[in-house]
């Protein structure tokens, strides 16, 4: 088909993913237009955005948000680089693929680091935090993911954020998956640096990612960057100065996207009212899959409203690929997993997915199933 000739079709499945997801048509349609990165128009929404996400973060003063060029893990590897000074020292509290990658970008920027690894399955232990904080004094900062998206483990950040606070550190949270979908306050939770992006519970499009950070420490982190395209304190100040002008080239259209899916958050009831459409997505998907004969990676009692992993069906007949395809041709686009020792798929529970959607889904896992 000619350049000229391309047709805009709507999506011909639902993405069951834990991001890029299914987006709303208002979102898509808000990048049928181009913009200037120089013009005040687009700079205005660029101001608009980092002062609705600082709100959603915290009623509190004393926060700012910064944007960041590229996928998620860019603007994990930007705080990273950029807050945790060279005399400084992170400890990065592990149960997943996520919580690794903290520490493999430590290990690439140099960072001084130790790691406690609670396993893929295993919750957070607090007493082992709190043992290591109290008998290394050269940790700095702490960084822990919130919702492992590996698995769908929620991490307990309140915990955390308290041992913070006792032991005087400063804490980074990873809340890429579970910020805009699950209520939370980090001025109430003591994080200093929260790092998300567009295209998770927050519904946008992929191409940047942001952090929200308490001022007075961002201010405070000249000359620790050991990156020039991803010097957070840079990026802010010129988004200060400059009124929302990012240093380099910005992703207008992902930009333009993402203040039409914020409009849409403040439509639907904000953060309170998407969570509860998550969580009904997600009771109704592990419940169904259940009747079904599949068995959930996690107890309920850590499981995220944002994915849930299945372990494998024991049938030797069951293949991935093969299930994945049948779904696919129903409609439905689903996720393979990251734990290590364990063969496992993920269902993603939010994006532009209802519980009419989710019950349509497992009717195609019902068909989808050659091997039963």
């Amino acid at each position: 088909m000619e350049p000229n000739q391309i047709e805009i079709l709507d999506n011909p499945y639902l993405l069951l993913t834990p991001g890029p997801l299914s987006t709303s048509p208002g979102v898509r349609a808000a990048m049928l237009r181009d913009w200037c990165t120089w013009d005040a128009e687009y700079n205005d929404i660029v101001q608009v955005i980092r002062n609705r996400l600082t709100r959603l973060a915290t009623p509190a003063s004393g926060y700012t948000t910064v944007l960041m060029q590229g996928s998620g893990t860019f603007s994990v590897e930007a705080c990273l680089g950029t807050v945790v000074p060279r005399h400084g020292k992170l400890l990065v509290l592990s149960n997943g693929h996520y919580g690794d990658r903290i520490a493999m970008i430590a290990k690439r920027l140099l960072i001084p680091f130790d790691v406690l690894d609670f396993g893929d399955t295993n919750p957070l232990d607090m007493e082992a935090v709190d043992k290591t904080l109290r008998v290394d004094r050269a940790i700095s900062h702490m960084a822990v993911v919130h919702c492992e998206t590996s698995t769908g483990m929620l991490n307990p950040v309140q915990d955390v954020g308290d041992l913070e606070i006792r032991h005087h550190r400063s804490l980074i949270v990873d809340a890429m998956s579970s910020f805009g979908g699950i209520p939370m306050d980090v001025n109430n939770l003591w994080v200093d640096y929260l790092i998300s992006g567009p295209n998770k519970c927050l519904q946008g499009v992929p191409g940047f990612g942001f952090v929200v950070a308490r001022q007075s420490q961002l201010e405070h982190c000249s000359g620790s960057a050991r990156s020039l395209c991803l010097d957070l304190l840079d990026q802010w100040l010129e988004m200060e100065n400059l009124a929302g002008k990012w240093r380099f080239t910005s992703p207008t259209h992902v930009v333009r996207a993402f203040a039409q899916a914020l409009v849409e958050l403040e439509a639907e009831g904000g953060v309170n009212a998407r969570h509860a459409r998550y969580v009904q997505n997600q009771t109704i998907l592990s419940l169904g899959m259940r009747e079904l004969g599949f068995e959930t990676l996690l107890p309920d009692e850590y499981q995220s409203p944002i994915i849930t992993a299945f372990l494998y069906p024991s049938h030797p007949g069951f293949e991935f690929a093969r299930f994945y395809a049948e779904l696919k041709r129903r409609g439905f686009v689903i996720y393979s997993g990251k734990v290590t020792r364990t063969n496992t798929f993920r269902i993603g529970n939010i994006g532009h997915v209802f519980p009419d959607d989710i019950l349509a889904l497992l009717q195609a896992v019902r068909e989808s199933m050659y091997w039963a």
